[in-house]
C-alpha cells in the first residue's frame, strides 16, 4: 500500500510548522539583491511602443508557457487537501515533504482535467504518456530523492498500481519536480482568440496560436522571505498541487495578442471547470518567451519573463521587453538568454538569472510512476480492468460545455447584438444567463435589453464591486421593469429597485407615480393644450401632411415625461386636427 496519504499530522506539524533555511549570502548581499527588485512609485508606468523608428523592420516574437492549477480537492500525487489560505504547512502529506518510504499515487481527477482541457483546445490526446523527473534545486522544493526497490505495473487510471516502499539514496542532494517532458498527455492543439483592435478599439480581430503540448506536473512550495532576520520560511502547502503546463508556440507578435490569448484560455478553463483561473491567487501563472528579429531572418535570442500574474501585466511586460531588446540591438549590443521578472510599478523587466540549459535539468524517467494510459471508450478498456476507474475520452468529450468562442458567435447570430457586447457578456460570470433570462421573459428586443444590461446593471455592479452572480435574482426584476414601466421613468425605477430589491416593480411605479397615463380625460386636456399652442403644425396637418402629427405626439410625451399611452394620444390628436 502506498504511503502517500497525509499520515500522522502531528508529526508533520512538529517537523514542518516552520522550516527555516538560512540564506547563503550575507546581510549586505541580501539587502543589495532586494534593492535590485525594489520599485519606485514615481517611475514611469506608461506602456512602451513596439515600433522602433530607426529600425522599423524589427518585429516581436512571443510564445507563452502557462501554468494552470488544476481545480481538484487533493494534490497530484497525494491525498493532502488543496486550499489557498490554509495555515502554513497545514496541508502537507509525507510525500509532499519528501519523507523516506513514500511513493506517489496519481490523482484521477487531475488526469481527467488535462484530457478535458486538451479536447477543448483541439489537442491530440496521447493514449500513453510518461512521467519524468526534472532536477533543479530551490529552497521551497523538497530536496531528497528516493528510489524504488521494485517496479510496479503500468497505470490505467488513478488507483490501479500497487506500489512498494522505497529506500533512500543518502548521497542525493538535488531536488526534482515530476513532470512530463518526453511524452505529455496532450499535444498539437490550437487556441483561437479574439480581441478588440483598430483605432477606436471596436474592431474584432481574430488570431490563432498553436499549442505544442499540455503536460501534468507538480507545483513547488512557497518561500516567505524575512529580510530583517536574513532567513526564508518555507510553506509546503502548495508543494505537489497538480498543474497543467500549456506550452504555446511563438505565434504572437505583441502584448495585446498574448494578453488576449491568456484571457481566452482563462475563460475556457473556467467554463470547463478544470481551473478556477484566479490569477491573483496564483492559479494561472504566465511565463512569456520574447525575442525580436527581422522577417525572413532566424529568430533572435529570447528572454523569459517569469510568473506574470495578470493579463494586463502580460501585455505591459511583453511590450516593454520587445522595446528593450530593439533598443539593445540598435545600440550595437547583444541580447542575453536570461530569465527576467516584471516590475508592475515601474513597468519594466528586471534580470533574475541566466537561463538554464536543457542539460542542467538532467531529465530522467520517473522510476516510481509507470506509464499512464487513457482509453477511447469502454470497448477499448483491456479485460480485467475496472471500467469505472479508467479515464475514457469519449465520455469526457460528450460532457464538454459550450465554449466561449462558440457562445459569442451564437449570441451575435441569435440576438443580433454587436460583437463587442458578446465579449462583455461572456467575460462576466453569469452575465449570459442573466441576459438570456431577461430576453426570454420580455417582449423588448434583445438590442434594447443589452443596453440596460451594459449601462444600468453593470454600472451599478461596478460601483459596489459586486458580481452578477450576487444579484442573479435581479433578472426577474429587470424583465418586470421592461414589461411594466414606460418612458424615461424606467431608469428611476431601476435605481429604486437597486436600493429596495424587496419591492415589486409595480409597487415602485405606483409610489413614484411613473405608471402609464391612460386616463382619457387627463389625456384630452393635455392634447388640447398641445393643439392650442401649435397652430402652425395643426394647419399643416389639416392641409394633408399627416406626418407632422408625430411632432404633436412628441410634445404630449414631453409633458407626460414619456408616460402617455401612444395609441390613445394618436387617436385623440387625429380627431382634434381633422
Amino acid at each position: 500500500m502506498a504511503a502517500s496519504s497525509s499520515g500522522n499530522s502531528t508529526l508533520l506539524k512538529k517537523c514542518y510548522t516552520l522550516i527555516r533555511i538560512k540564506r547563503v549570502c550575507s546581510v549586505s548581499q541580501c539587502n543589495a539583491s532586494i534593492r535590485t527588485v525594489s520599485t519606485s512609485g514615481s517611475a514611469c508606468q506608461t506602456q512602451p511602443k513596439i515600433q522602433s523608428k530607426s529600425s522599423p523592420q524589427l518585429r516581436g516574437v512571443v510564445g507563452l508557457e502557462i501554468h494552470a492549477q488544476i481545480h481538484a480537492s487533493s494534490k497530484l500525487f497525494s491525498s493532502a487537501r488543496v486550499g489557498f489560505s490554509s495555515p502554513p504547512n497545514s496541508s502537507v502529506s509525507f510525500l509532499d515533504a519528501s519523507l523516506p518510504g513514500t511513493l506517489p499515487v496519481l490523482n484521477r481527477r487531475c488526469v481527467e482535467a488535462a484530457v478535458i482541457t486538451g479536447l477543448a483546445l483541439n489537442c491530440t490526446i496521447n493514449r500513453k504518456s510518461l512521467f519524468d523527473r526534472k532536477h533543479y534545486f530551490y529552497a521551497d522544493m523538497p530536496p531528497s530523492e528516493w528510489h524504488p526497490t521494485t517496479s510496479s505495473a503500468p497505470y490505467c487510471c488513478s488507483y490501479s498500481s500497487v506500489v512498494t516502499p522505497a529506500e533512500p539514496n543518502p548521497n542525493s542532494q538535488a531536488g526534482y519536480q515530476i513532470t512530463q517532458q518526453r511524452l505529455p498527455i496532450a499535444v498539437n492543439g490550437s487556441l483561437t482568440y479574439s480581441y478588440l483592435g483598430g483605432k477606436k478599439r471596436n474592431q474584432v480581430l481574430s488570431r490563432c496560436v498553436r499549442i505544442k503540448q499540455i503536460q501534468l506536473e507538480q507545483d513547488s512550495g512557497k518561500s516567505l522571505h524575512d529580510d530583517q532576520r536574513s532567513q526564508t520560511l518555507i510553506d509546503l502547502n502548495r508543494a505537489g498541487v497538480g498543474l497543467m503546463e500549456l506550452v504555446m508556440e511563438a505565434d504572437m507578435s505583441c502584448g495585446d495578442e498574448a494578453a488576449a490569448a491568456v484571457r481566452e484560455l482563462q475563460l475556457i478553463l473556467q467554463t470547463l471547470g478544470t481551473c478556477q483561473g484566479n490569477m491573483s491567487e496564483g492559479q494561472l501563472r504566465v511565463d512569456a518567451n520574447v525575442s525580436v528579429h527581422r522577417p525572413g531572418e532566424p529568430l533572435g535570442v529570447r528572454t523569459e519573463v517569469k510568473n506574470i500574474n495578470s493579463a494586463r501585466y502580460v501585455a505591459r511586460a511583453i511590450d516593454y521587453e520587445i522595446q528593450r531588446q530593439m533598443e539593445v540591438l540598435e545600440n550595437g549590443g547583444t541580447i542575453v538568454n536570461e530569465t527576467r521578472a516584471f516590475d508592475s510599478k515601474s513597468g519594466t523587466t528586471i534580470p533574475m538569472r541566466d537561463k538554464e540549459g536543457l542539460q542542467d535539468y538532467r531529465f530522467m524517467p520517473e522510476p516510481n510512476l509507470p506509464p499512464l494510459f487513457v482509453y477511447e471508450g469502454v470497448a477499448s478498456v483491456p479485460p480485467g480492468a475496472d471500467a469505472t476507474q479508467v479515464v475514457k475520452i469519449d465520455s469526457l468529450k460528450a460532457e464538454l460545455p459550450e465554449l466561449p468562442g462558440a457562445r459569442r458567435a451564437r449570441l451575435v447570430e441569435q440576438y443580433k447584438i454587436l460583437p463587442e457586447h458578446s465579449f462583455i457578456l461572456v467575460s462576466e460570470d453569469g452575465l449570459v444567463e442573466y441576459f438570456e433570462c431577461v430576453v426570454q421573459n420580455t417582449k423588448v428586443e434583445p438590442r434594447k435589453v443589452i443596453g440596460w444590461v451594459m449601462q444600468e446593471l453593470l454600472g451599478n455592479l461596478n460601483q459596489q464591486s459586486l458580481k452578477v452572480t450576487q444579484r442573479q435574482q435581479w433578472s426577474s426584476g429587470l424583465f418586470s421593469l421592461l414589461n411594466v414601466a414606460e418612458g424615461t421613468g424606467k431608469v428611476q425605477v431601476f435605481q429604486e429597485m437597486w436600493k429596495a430589491p424587496e419591492k415589486a416593480v409595480e409597487q415602485l411605479v405606483k409610489e413614484l407615480d411613473l405608471g402609464l397615463v391612460s386616463d382619457k380625460e387627463k389625456l384630452l386636456k393635455i392634447c388640447r393644450r398641445v393643439v392650442d399652442t401649435h397652430p402652425e403644425q395643426v394647419q399643416v396637418i389639416r392641409a394633408g401632411n399627416k406626418k407632422v402629427l408625430n411632432k404633436l405626439m412628441g410634445a404630449v410625451q414631453k409633458e407626460t415625461k414619456g408616460r402617455a399611452d401612444p395609441v390613445q394620444v394618436r387617436a385623440i390628436l387625429e380627431e382634434m386636427t381633422s
